[in-house]
């Protein structure tokens, strides 16, 4: 089981410069670079300062650099050494931080350069490429790593094993949803030897809990619109704040100010939908995705929120889902790259039949790793 990091030795030591009793925090210690093939994760929200975190990391990595020719025995195993730091970001990942230099480690507010020791990979082939490339290298810092494939898990156990590697991942255990990102991030809570959860200040102006949770919402005409829950689950974009019908933003939030609506609707209906499509009997999922598209209000999905929200104080924000639009197009994208529940010919079909919005059905479809480039329709 991974080990929750806590400091331990910070009360004795005030206690002992004659501190009165008081509540004493855990010490925000420097880095580890000793211990061979540990795999960290660093888990919180959006905005909780993970990449930030792993910043520090670099920082304390440069300081034990300067040290005696002892200390890099601590630090190495065989020819790596844990003080030699290579980062690493996802290809899909390219359109945050663009302000930033090419070979910047860039948080919110800030960046370190990494020089050569960065590069930019698709899958786990990749992290396999740069390892072998960089024979000396120590410590991996692998940001969003719920981004790669599942294999992904074990080729960072294996190098950890074999040759001592350190790996830092700073990334989403969960989603928007609330639900765990993917099977990586399950497997990367198996393999796991530390965590490190951090968090942040709910981001609802009203409130100052601790914020768990990632919390999507598009902005239409300055009303916040929270994403419906079959919302695709990669949606890559920048940082800034995006005042856009397409491109969501992403906000820290607390149990309470985490709406989600549109889960029922997904399970009771759309699901069901899709698999009766697989089924071969798809027009209730047609006329459905008709009126996501041409006629909301006759949608179940309309008529599910206004049941459920209606008369709830808060029914005007979960029905500012609505507002965004492009809800027939992530419907679909929801049945087909995360359910399989639809061919890529229907899928097809609806696509140019509707005459959907192929630009962002295909982006979306790419991020989501089931690419579709829509030619011409399919004849069914």
């Amino acid at each position: 089981m991974p080990t929750i990091e806590r400091g331990s030795s910070s009360e004795d030591f005030l206690k002992s410069l004659g501190f009165p009793t008081l509540a004493v925090h855990d010490t925000f210690t420097h880095f580890d670079f000793t211990t061979p093939g540990r795999r960290v994760l660093l888990i919180g929200p959006m905005g909780s300062g993970k990449t930030e975190f792993a910043a520090r990391v670099w920082r304390d990595a440069a300081v034990a650099q300067t040290k005696s020719e002892a200390v890099k025995q601590l630090t190495s195993t065989g020819e790596v050494d844990r003080r030699n730091i290579f980062f690493i970001r996802s290809e899909i990942d390219g359109e945050r931080f663009t302000d930033y230099p090419e070979d910047a480690l860039a948080y919110r507010n800030g960046y370190i350069r990494c020089g050569e020791n960065i590069a930019r990979i698709r899958d786990s082939f990749g992290l396999e490429r740069v390892i072998a490339d960089n024979p000396e290298v120590g410590t991996y810092i692998i940001d969003e790593a719920s981004f790669f494939d599942e294999r992904l898990a074990y080729v960072v156990r294996n190098a950890s094993l074999e040759k001592g590697c350190m790996f830092i991942f700073p990334t989403l255990v969960l989603n928007f949803r609330r639900e765990f990102f993917n099977n990586t991030a399950r497997l990367m809570l198996d393999i796991a030897t530390d965590v490190i959860p951090l968090t942040a200040y709910c981001e609802h102006p009203d409130c100052m809990d601790a914020a768990f949770y990632t919390y999507r919402y598009y902005s239409v005409e300055g009303q916040e619109c929270p994403a419906l829950f079959f919302d695709p689950l990669i949606v890559v974009g920048g940082d800034q704040i995006k005042q856009s019908a397409a491109e969501p933003n992403y906000a820290a939030r607390c149990d309470r100010h985490h709406y989600l609506p549109g889960k029922e609707y997904t399970f009771f209906t759309l699901k069901p939908l899709g698999e009766a499509a697989s089924r071969g009997d798809a027009a209730a999922l047609v006329r459905e995705v008709e009126a996501l598209h041409g006629d909301l209000k006759r949608s179940q999905l309309y008529q599910n929120l206004l049941s459920r929200y209606g008369d709830d104080e808060k029914g005007e924000m979960y029905m500012a889902s609505l507002l965004p639009g492009l809800i027939a197009e992530k419907a679909l994208c929801y049945l087909f790259c995360e359910q399989n529940l639809i061919s890529e010919a229907l899928l097809t079909k609806l696509v140019f039949d509707l005459e959907l919005d192929i630009p962002y059905m295909e982006k979306t479809l790419a991020a989501n790793r089931r690419p579709v480039t829509f030619d011409q329709p399919f004849l069914l």
